[in-house]
């Protein structure tokens, strides 16, 4: 297994499935490549102090390596978005958390990309000046 350390690597994985937990939330995606599984962790800044979000990390990097690989699909990124209830909640619950967060991602469809609207000619023509008086037209 691999690590996800780039941004656009972590956005990518955003915008695939997810699966919800107590203590974290699992992001999943199927990449088109044939490396191996990659497994990214993130942390905020709400969910305390930095050596809170660090012992936090800790815990989620350790599930990971005490994790069989069995759940985990070849070729998939992975990110585990931690939250403030992993500082105490029990290992071995936090572990079968995770296993089963992982099932449900592999029964949740892939997400399909949505497109962004297109911007009207009119809307781009007529803007309104906000410095001078409200509902001036700018041409």
């Amino acid at each position: 297994m691999d690590r996800l350390r780039q941004r656009a690597d972590f956005l990518a994985v955003a915008n695939g499935a997810r699966a919800n937990s107590a203590a974290f939330v699992v992001q999943g995606r199927c990449r088109d490549d044939d490396g191996p599984i990659r497994i990214g962790f993130t942390v905020t800044k709400k969910n305390g102090t930095a050596t809170e979000r660090n012992r936090i990390r800790r815990r989620l990097r350790e599930l990971v390596k005490r994790l069989d690989v069995i759940p985990m699909r070849p070729h998939h990124d992975y990110v585990l978005v931690g939250r403030r209830a992993a500082l105490h909640r029990d290992f071995t619950t936090m572990l079968d958390d995770l296993r089963q967060a992982l099932l449900r991602l592999d029964r949740q469809p892939a997400k399909v990309a949505k497109a962004l609207p297109r911007q009207d000619n009119a809307s781009k023509d007529t803007k309104i000046n906000t410095t001078a008086r409200a509902g001036t037209r700018v041409e």
